[in-house]
């Protein structure tokens, strides 16, 4: 069977957007907790002509900032589907002798901006299992090498986990830049860009790079794979739907982080979008407005995004020809083993749209 990696090849630039105007920190304390509610259409076609088709979409992981409240609408010409894991949610399909495959999901989510408040008050407990999984390295995410001999020269000097996770951030934030000629989100490969000397990357890389850094100096970290679903009130960069609230996102995968600090638990940041904004607006690091959207990515997310898993390195349910998967934030499919190009939604192909529902 035949196998394609689509990761190894380069992509083009994406279409430049309007810049709204800078945002003050008193607007954002303002917005920051409201609720915002989205309808999600993602419709699926496989073009490729064979016998046998597979298809796995990843689907929302449920939590605090972000909740199903619909169930999933499926429509689709597939002899079987269904959700095949819960601890990373999955639609699973599959297709025989279907000239045409298709299958559409819809649900609705509501959403609550994400903010963390640092707290020390249990500093000293013991990591659980399911966090110090968090530590290990994966294939391109190493925590010693290169990785652990630049993440001992940011944190040089420093005491506590959060300055640590601080400085790291604030670097990956100042230092890595975005490369729109990269295809879809990155592969995340922490080793390669450091060794490469080359700081440049999507949010995976961007991203990824933060999480290995916080790894090697022994903080726990993690990505999470998700798509853009609304307007964001700091710029076109982070987010963008037009003036009915109708949002064009087949394009709008977007990977973020997080780390653990003890006493608070998992805190949010995004330094991929500080690099992301400064390309798309042409700002500087000390800009006003590049200063607020940094301050307030680390230890908040604005959630006009959702967030499906946290999978990297890993098998999907039931194994596809290509594993271990790298992540996953795009559908994924195969026809007859040949694993289409789910970098490009138009070969693929598929089309999605988020609607805000306005209180």
């Amino acid at each position: 069977m035949q196998r394609r990696d689509f990761l190894k090849f380069s992509g083009v630039a994406a279409a430049a957007s309007t810049v709204p105007s800078v945002i003050m920190a008193s607007e954002i304390q303002q917005s920051e907790c409201k609720k915002r509610i989205f309808d999600i259409s993602l419709r699926h076609s496989i073009k490729e002509q064979g016998k046998e088709h597979k298809f796995w979409l990843p689907l929302l992981t449920s939590n605090e900032y972000q909740q199903l409240i619909s169930d999933y609408k499926v429509k689709t010409n597939a002899k079987n589907y269904y959700i095949s894991d819960l601890a990373i949610p999955t639609l699973y399909a599959e297709f025989d002798d279907v000239g045409s495959p298709y299958i559409d999901v819809s649900f609705r989510v509501a959403t609550v901006d994400r903010s963390v408040k640092i707290s020390y008050k249990n500093g000293d407990e013991k990591l659980l299992d399911d966090v110090l999984y968090y530590l290990k390295p994966t294939s391109q995410i190493p925590n010693d090498g290169v990785v652990k001999q630049k993440a001992d020269e940011i944190t040089k000097g420093l005491k506590t986990d959060l300055d640590k996770a601080r400085a790291i951030y604030t670097w990956v934030a100042n230092t890595m830049q975005r490369d729109n000629s990269i295809m879809g989100c990155g592969i995340g490969d922490v080793k390669a860009i450091l060794e490469s000397g080359k700081l440049v990357g999507k949010c995976t890389d961007i991203n990824s790079v933060f999480v290995g850094l916080c790894r090697a100096v022994g903080i726990p970290a993690r990505e999470l794979f998700g798509i853009r679903v609304g307007q964001s009130r700091f710029s076109n960069e982070m987010g963008k739907a037009d003036e009915n609230g109708v949002a064009k996102i087949s394009q709008a995968q977007h990977c973020r982080a997080e780390f653990y600090l003890k006493g608070t638990g998992w805190v949010p940041v995004d330094p991929a979008d500080v690099a992301k904004v400064r390309l798309g607006e042409n700002l500087t690091n000390d800009s006003e407005k590049l200063t607020i959207i940094r301050d307030y990515l680390f230890g908040n997310w604005e959630m006009c995004w959702i967030g499906f898993n946290y999978g990297r390195d890993f098998v999907l349910k039931p194994e596809p020809e290509q594993s271990p998967i790298n992540n996953f934030g795009y559908p994924y499919a195969e026809t007859d083993g040949n694993v289409a190009n789910y970098y490009s939604p138009k070969d693929f192909s598929y089309e999605y749209e988020a609607v805000e529902i306005k209180a």
